[in-house]
Formats: C-alpha cells, sequence, structure tokens
C-alpha cells in the first residue's frame, strides 16, 4: 500500500455516512433509556453557563488609554533647547 492508496483510505474513514448517524441515534436512545432505567428523570438539557462580558470592555478600556497616552504629541521645547542643540553641535559663536 502506497502513501496515496493510504490517504485516501484514512479521508474515507473521516467521511459521515448515513450508517454513522443512525449508530449515533440508537447509542444515544439506548444511553437515554438506561438512565430514565435507573431512575433518573429524561435528561434536560443544561443551561449553557453564563460568562462573564465584563473582561472585553476592561481590554478595550485599556487599549484606549494606552493609545492616548502614547499617540497624544509631545511637548513642544523650548526655544532655548533648540539654541543649546545647534550650540552643542556647532561650537560656541556660529
Amino acid at each position: 500500500m502506497d502513501d496515496l492508496e493510504l490517504d485516501t483510505l484514512l479521508a474515507r474513514a473521516r467521511e459521515e455516512t448515513p450508517a454513522d448517524a443512525g449508530a449515533a441515534e440508537r447509542f444515544l436512545a439506548w444511553h437515554r433509556a438506561v438512565q430514565v432505567a435507573e431512575g433518573g428523570a429524561a435528561p434536560t438539557p443544561v443551561p449553557a453557563r453564563h460568562r462573564a462580558v465584563w473582561w472585553p470592555a476592561l481590554f478595550a478600556g485599556a487599549a484606549v488609554l494606552t493609545g492616548a497616552l502614547l499617540l497624544r504629541p509631545p511637548d513642544a521645547l523650548p526655544a532655548s533647547a533648540a539654541y543649546d542643540a545647534y550650540q552643542g553641535a556647532l561650537g560656541e559663536g556660529w
């Protein structure tokens, strides 16, 4: 058996067939019957757990605050700072 034949075989094994769906239905029917026979009531769907939705708002607020702090324009340098920079680069009496 070469690689191509093996790939084809595994691809066919992964495909769901009507027989698979029927087997699943039979298993679920049997499982439910066993639960009822053991004295339990028919299974009821478990309600979905309520998830906390505050953490996306927290992350969004942190992102906005970070953006506001990092993207604000820098303070303007005083004119004397520019003069000091020129004097330091070109020397005295430029």
